[in-house]
């Protein structure tokens, strides 16, 4: 049974950073092997893609991150990280990791699987 989770959330301030990790553990999926991806899903919204890595590390990202997010991978330790500067309120959320099971990338959480418990960011004054 593969596992992800997620941690480093927490409250924060407009106009500053956090970095998210997520973490697989268990009977691993060759980690190396597979695209992941970062969520978020904020009460009475729907969840919503905020990025991905492939397995080569190239990143592709929704566009309201605006070059604010970064998304990397240290695949030897089964992590992947979510940057994140300038926050505002608007990003205030349960951030979640999954594994992608599509051929390419997609923003429905439908073509994703293996998603972690999530992880509260709160950006507020």
């Amino acid at each position: 049974q593969v596992r992800l989770v997620e941690s480093g959330g927490g409250l924060v301030q407009p106009g500053e950073s956090l970095t998210l990790s997520c973490v697989a553990s268990g009977d691993t999926f060759t980690f190396k092997d597979y695209d992941l991806a970062w969520f978020r899903q904020s009460p009475g919204k729907e969840r919503e893609f905020v990025g991905d890595i492939n397995l080569i590390g190239r990143q592709t990202y929704a566009n309201f991150v605006k070059g604010r997010f970064a998304i990397s991978r240290h695949s030897a330790k089964n992590i992947m990280y979510l940057q994140m500067n300038d926050l505002n309120p608007e990003d205030t959320a349960v951030y979640y990791c999954a594994r992608r099971i599509s051929l390419y990338t997609t923003s429905a959480p439908d073509d994703y699987d293996n998603w972690g418990p999530g992880t509260q960011v709160t950006v507020s004054s």
